[in-house]
């Protein structure tokens, strides 16, 4: 395939299929790639290093925009659909490039939530835990903010960013 011509798309999947849409993709001559990263479950009596989805549900296809190849990679068992608004969007080769970087070097890393000020978000775990409010900075301290609305009065505090979960994002 000409890799001047094609471009990087996510494929959204079945749950939990994303490595069976590879091995399709694969057998139809579809350039893929399913970024993933080791991490440990632990039990009562044993620990385990599973192999985890960095985006579950999602994988990326190398492709050239035509309906045919499109077509192909939508018949693979587990693919939903291509994402894209009124048609289908290409993400930068640059993005893909830096999430293989980051798991080739061997640093750990694991899935976050995509965060952005403004958003409202719940605390998932801890003393705050079903808390929602606002989020206000993310940098090395993330704020969270309570508010009141008929007193036009808000109090804020601090949690940790792996503790919050997006309820409705900034549109």
């Amino acid at each position: 395939m000409n890799k001047a011509l094609s471009q990087w798309y996510a494929v959204q999947t079945r749950s939990n299929f994303e490595k069976h849409t590879c091995v399709e993709l694969h057998a139809r001559g579809v350039e893929h790639y399913c970024p993933a990263f080791r991490e440990v479950h632990q039990w009562a009596d044993r620990k385990k290093v599973v192999e985890r989805p960095l985006f579950p549900g999602y994988v990326f296809a190398r492709f050239s925009d035509s309906g045919a190849l499109r077509l192909r990679i939508l018949q693979a068992p587990g693919a939903v659909r291509i994402l894209g608004g009124e048609k289908i969007e290409a993400i930068p080769d640059e993005e893909i490039d830096s999430i293989r970087k980051l798991l080739n070097s061997g640093r750990q890393c694991t899935a976050h939530p995509f965060l952005r000020e403004g958003s409202w978000v719940r605390v998932r775990r801890g003393a705050l835990k079903n808390v929602e409010g606002t989020l206000i900075r993310v940098k090395n301290e993330t704020r969270l903010v309570l508010s009141i609305a008929l007193l036009c009065k808000s109090v804020a505090t601090e949690v940790d960013i792996a503790d919050v979960e997006v309820v409705r994002p900034i549109l």
